[in-house]
């Protein structure tokens, strides 16, 4: 038993908000009937869900494909300015792929894309190791490197952010690990592993200390590394790298299962009951994704480096 709006973004390319849409404005109907409750309960395996009169197929197949994003692509479908999009890069097969979070304007680098919401949600949700590499303005100061280890939290956040941005606040967890690779008056480079995907993240943590981000290109998220894939090209997962995802997601299955199944007895649920069908039940709360990692997190430095130190 699933709702109705998780099943639709479960086994579609609809996002949960434009199921939500979808459902409200009459578009779904369920065995023929047109249904308007994104809460309403649907059995995976009898009940028949059709979207704007297309039906929808439960499966686990899905698609993930890297693309290494070039600068001065918008990760989003149309910019009211009229800016180059990923999707003006991407090959017409990929033009109905969610992207697993966001890569800004001025970024480069490893960009996850799939045809499957529940994978995108998954993988965007998770703490999973993102790793960078960075050139800031200046130097690499002492200040930097303790908030890196242990964390920042900041009231006003808005520097580095971009001018249309509402997020004033930010907490900064501590880094998973980070390299100094050249740390200079002018400018530095670092490599720097994090487990979340905030808006611009680094440009706001560094631009905290007075030190511009100039570039920023992504190597690798949760074990799948760019490597040498040119810019502005597409592959698809290797086999292992397959596996690795399909056993993450049964991990988040799984803990769903077992939040649900420890809810109390009638417990009540938002929304109105059920369907008509003898599938449908009550409404159960959503339970939170984990944020075990999948794959292999290859960036593991010898060490965090102290004040002064450059990797050799």
């Amino acid at each position: 038993m699933m709702r109705l709006n998780k099943f639709i973004a479960h086994y579609s390319t609809y996002s949960r908000r434009e199921a939500d849409k979808a459902i409200q404005d009459g578009y779904v109907r369920i065995n023929g009937e047109i249904e308007t409750n994104p809460a309403t309960q649907v059995d995976e395996k009898h009940d028949s869900v059709m979207i704007s009169g297309n039906k929808i197929t439960p499966t686990d197949q899905f698609t993930v494909i890297v693309y290494n994003k070039p600068r001065g692509e918008l990760v989003t479908k149309k910019d009211p300015q009229g800016r180059k999009t990923i999707y003006d890069s991407l090959a017409k097969q990929y033009r109905h792929y969610i992207p697993v979070g966001r890569l800004d304007f001025a970024s480069e680098g490893l960009l996850l894309l799939t045809d499957a919401s529940r994978v995108a949600t998954a993988l965007m949700t998770s703490k999973m190791e993102r790793v960078y590499k960075i050139k800031i303005k200046g130097p690499v100061t002492e200040a930097m490197q303790v908030a890196m280890g242990e964390g920042l939290e900041l009231e006003d956040a808005s520097a580095g952010a971009h001018e249309s941005s509402e997020i004033e606040s930010m907490s900064f967890a501590p880094f998973y690990a980070y390299q100094i690779q050249k740390n200079q008056g002018d400018f530095s480079v670092l490599k720097v592993a994090i487990g979340e995907g905030q808006n611009r993240e680094l440009r706001r943590f560094f631009a905290h200390f007075g030190a511009e981000v100039v570039d920023l290109k992504r190597l690798s998220f949760g074990g799948i590394d760019l490597n040498n894939l040119p810019t502005g090209k597409v592959r698809f997962l290797e086999r292992s790298e397959y596996a690795s995802l399909r056993e993450f997601l049964e991990t988040i299955e799984k803990a769903e299962k077992l939040k649900s199944k420890s809810l109390p007895k009638g417990s009540k649920a938002e929304g109105k009951t059920a369907h008509t069908s003898k599938s449908h039940s009550k409404v159960k709360p959503k339970a939170k994704p984990s944020n075990e990692p999948f794959g292999t997190n290859k960036y593991k430095p010898e060490k965090k480096f102290t004040k002064g130190e450059t990797k050799k």
